[in-house]
This record gives C-alpha cells, structure tokens and sequence, in this order.
C-alpha cells in the first residue's frame, strides 16, 4: 500500500505530468475560446449551436477532422482530472495549517469533476450521444426528490459562491501563482496578467447567472428556469443593452481561453 502511494507521489512530482497538464489546459482554452465564438454569435442574433460546453464541442465536432479533436479534448479533460486527483491525494504538503490543506485539496476534487463532466460530454459527442439539451431536465428529477427545493437552492448558491471566488481571484489577480516568473514579467507578462483579469471576472459573471437561474428555479419550483450557461447568456441577451454585455462577457470568456494558453506555457504549480 505505501508503495502504491509512494508510486503515486511521485508520478504527482514528475515533469511528464507537468507536459500532460499543458496538453490539458490547451484544450480547455480551446473548448472557452468556442464559447466565446458561440456567445458572440448569440450576441449579433446568428445562433448556431448553444453557447455553452456542449454546444463548443458540438461545433468542434462540424470542423474539419472534428471527431478527432473533440477526441482530443475528451484525453486533455481526462488528463486533468489525473493531475487533480494527484493533487487532491497529495498536494500542498508545504500547507503547515491542516484546515487549510485540505481546503486545498477539495477545491483540487472539485475541479476533477468539473474536468470530468467536460471530458464525458466530449466522449459523447464524439460517439454521436451527446445532446444539445440544457439542465432543465436533471433539475426537475432532482426537484422530485424529498428536500429537492432546497437541494436546487443549494446547488445554485454553490454556483454562484464559485463564481464569486473568480472574480475575486481575477480582481485581486491570485491567478498570477498559475504563471511562472517569466509568465508575469515584461510586456507579454502584463498581457497575460490582463487576460486573465478580465477572463477570471467574465467567467464569474456568467456562473454568477447561472446560480441565479437555480436559485429563481428553486424558489418557484419550476425546474425550466434553471439551465446552464447558454441559458444564461440568454438571460444577459434580454436585458437592456443585451448584446453590449453579452458581447463584453463572450470576449471575457475568451481571453480566459487565452490565459488558458498562458498558462500552459508558463506553467507553475
């Protein structure tokens, strides 16, 4: 048993892992740059797929040699989640305060499932089973369940209490340990920093809206109200000044898809 653990230890130190997490990161940065696209799309009034997760991959899958890249994401997703597991298993022992640690380490277990979720939807848009469908659905089984108002709620304060720390982390620029000291020093440094400025407080925005569209889903029992972020970004669509918005938080999303790119060449962890 120790040796396992041992083994894992050091696979968690290893340099190969640090190439398979920027294999990772780009496709997420691909995956936020085609939400962006799609968000913009949205924006002008030329819908074509949903601008959400599932909607990105969809699109990806209609390019050329698509299959293969959605693919491609599906392995980079997966390789996150290795990285985050080893995290959650074995990181931060620099960490003296145990609470603290093991914050630490829940915060790295719930960005695997994050990164799973996103790599099962690639799977099965790549196996042609994936759908374009929004949460409405999950919803209204989990509104079924004894307490399921409440569980709903409490989904939806969990979004936005994530969302929330995005933009405190883009605001107070805490992303900047993500980057090297090369990745945050001279003009493409200062390019970096902004991109993931803005990325980190745009992403918040719309998970932002997406809790709230739970909450609003809770407190009415209607399970329709709730949905992902493309339903969100429709819900910023509608406002006075919708496209303005919607247009600012797409390219927010897609500069976090850049700093994703940032990231992975000055990786630091």
């Amino acid at each position: 048993m120790n040796a396992a653990a041992d083994t894992a230890d050091s696979v968690h130190r290893s340099g190969w892992l640090d190439h398979a997490i920027r294999a990772g990161l780009v496709a997420y940065g691909v995956v936020h740059l085609l939400v962006a696209l799609l968000a913009v799309q949205l924006a002008f009034g030329g819908k074509q797929e949903d601008a959400s997760n599932s909607g990105a991959l969809h699109y990806l899958a209609e390019q050329p040699f698509g299959e293969v890249l959605v693919w491609g994401v599906a392995v980079g997703m997966l390789l996150l989640v290795v990285w985050r597991l080893l995290e959650f298993a074995f990181g931060y022992p620099e960490e003296s305060d145990d609470t603290k640690r093991w914050r630490k380490r829940a915060t790295s277990l719930g960005k695997a499932v994050i990164y799973g979720a996103l790599g099962w939807s690639a799977v099965k848009v790549a196996i042609g089973d994936g759908s374009k469908g929004g949460t409405d659905g999950t919803t209204a089984k989990i509104m079924q369940l004894p307490g399921g108002q409440l569980i709903v709620g409490a989904i939806g304060l969990a979004i936005i209490g994530y969302g929330i720390s995005l933009i405190v982390r883009g605001w107070t620029e805490k992303f900047r340990e993500h980057l090297d000291a090369q990745g945050q020093s001279g003009q493409d440094g200062s390019a970096y920093v902004t991109l993931g400025k803005v990325g980190y407080i745009a992403k918040g925005v719309a998970l932002g809206v997406i809790g709230g569209l739970f909450g609003y889903a809770a407190i009415t029992h209607r399970a329709k109200e709730s949905g992902g972020l493309d339903q969100a970004l429709q819900t910023v669509l509608e406002q006075p000044f919708g496209p303005v918005m919607l247009t600012a938080i797409g390219l927010g999303i897609g500069a976090y898809g850049l700093f994703c790119f940032a990231r992975a060449r000055h990786l630091s962890r």
